[in-house]
């Protein structure tokens, strides 16, 4: 049955004093249990066009190995003011993945009506239409009590819509990017550039989260209260992961159905195919332009690197802290914004006996020439066997427009 239930951990001192919580119909479908790595959490309200919500529990369930599903829990949150609508798509949910649910990795909740606060002659802040402010309120308020819920559920909280496809192994590429972070204070971690497709939080964060969304639900949206939250917690930049491991699928919003056509460009299918890029201190002979500094093309840092002038022998290097043996590496320059600003000849190199400064290296083999702005090379460990020190590109030809480096993807071998 469709469980009635108070997430626990809800922060009800900042609403009016509710009503005895009536009894439930059941506990919630599913049982989870507290110590998993990963909850997933997602809300789900009727929409007047398209339903998406099977075909993202399919794609969250199919993306990943068995071993993945043990350590994740999926909550959904059936917030529909419909409580017909919540039962057909409860009934209908609990039918086709029976599997998930008696396992504990699928739970469906639902907050009673009389525990919202007021919907009714909310502030028309950014001029919005009554109707939009009651729907971004009312979701505001349908995330705050799904974070509640999922507080002690698991380590790590993802945030993600009911109209999302999945890369493959996305927890595995999660849980690599958490790796390449570990010890750094950080309050959210992004694997998608849409709205807030993709969210990371840690689950110890999720109560505060929930009574921000609670407090300030009125405001604005979603998603540029969660950028506020992150500020708040000091985390000035973003970080967002690179490919993206989520892509919206759904064409119609939401909101008064109206046609979404949302996709994230930097979404990759395969998230096992994700770059190691070791830890490593990057310098450029060019000019950099303003704050587009070298370390933006190779970290999680939101933008990119933008050089000025570059001539020929200018050089962009990265140098390991620790000797790597390279197996792969992909360098993307240029942009749709600046489509003249690539390399438009150029070379990678790869090198070794760093030098005392720890800017370069002294010897270096030449692997291969950019194409059209682009290198990728595979099977580099056969052609320069041992660990490199440094990964340089060179540029070989003078050119009057900037140069903008993207990304620099680098895998490694196993052990390295």
């Amino acid at each position: 049955m469709l469980p009635e239930a108070l997430p626990h951990g809800c922060a009800c001192s900042l609403l009016p004093p509710p009503p005895p919580l009536p009894p439930p119909w059941g506990q919630p479908a599913g049982t989870g249990s507290p110590g998993e790595f990963l909850a997933v959490g997602l809300a789900s309200v009727q929409r007047p066009r398209g339903y998406y919500l099977p075909d993202t529990l399919q794609s969250l369930f199919k993306q990943s190995t068995e071993e993945e599903l043990q350590e994740m829990v999926v909550v959904v949150h059936l917030a529909d003011a419909d409580p017909m609508w919540n039962m057909r798509v409860a009934a209908n949910i609990i039918r086709k993945f029976a599997h998930h649910i008696l396992l504990g990795r699928l739970l469906l909740i639902h907050v009673p009506h009389e525990f919202y606060p007021t919907l009714e002659g909310l502030k028309r802040n950014y001029n919005d239409p009554e109707e939009r402010v009651r729907f971004r309120s009312k979701q505001n308020v349908d995330y705050a009590f799904l974070l509640a819920f999922a507080a002690n559920l698991s380590s790590y909280y993802l945030m993600i819509e009911d109209d999302v496809w999945c890369a493959k192994s996305f927890l595995t590429a999660i849980r690599k990017a958490l790796a390449s972070r570990e010890g750094s204070n950080w309050a959210t971690l992004e694997f998608s550039k849409l709205g807030y497709i993709g969210k990371l939080y840690r689950s110890s964060d999720l109560p505060r989260l929930a009574r921000f969304l609670l407090l300030f639900y009125q405001e604005m949206p979603c998603d540029w209260l969660l950028v506020h939250f992150r500020l708040l917690l000091t985390q000035k930049d973003v970080i967002r992961f690179k490919p993206s491991l989520f892509q919206h699928m759904g064409l119609y919003s939401s909101f008064q159905g109206t046609i979404n056509r949302l996709e994230d460009d930097e979404f990759q299918a395969d998230a096992l195919d994700l770059p190691d890029n070791p830890p490593a201190a990057l310098f450029t002979s060019m000019s950099v332009f303003e704050n587009y500094e070298p370390l933006k093309a190779y970290s999680t840092a939101e933008g990119y690197f933008w050089g000025k002038d570059p001539a020929a022998g200018s050089v962009f290097s990265v140098v390991f802290h620790q000797p790597a043996r390279i197996t792969r590496v992909r360098v993307r320059t240029g942009s749709d914004e600046r489509r003249g600003d690539f390399l438009h000849a150029g070379v990678l190199e790869l090198g070794r006996q760093r030098r005392a400064d720890g800017r370069d290296c002294s010897a270096y083999t030449t692997v291969g020439t950019f194409e059209k702005g682009t290198f990728e090379q595979r099977g580099l460990e056969r052609g320069v066997p041992g660990p490199v020190e440094c990964v340089r590109i060179r540029v070989t030809q003078d050119q009057s427009e900037w140069l903008i480096i993207q990304s620099i993807d680098i895998w490694t071998a196993a052990g390295t």
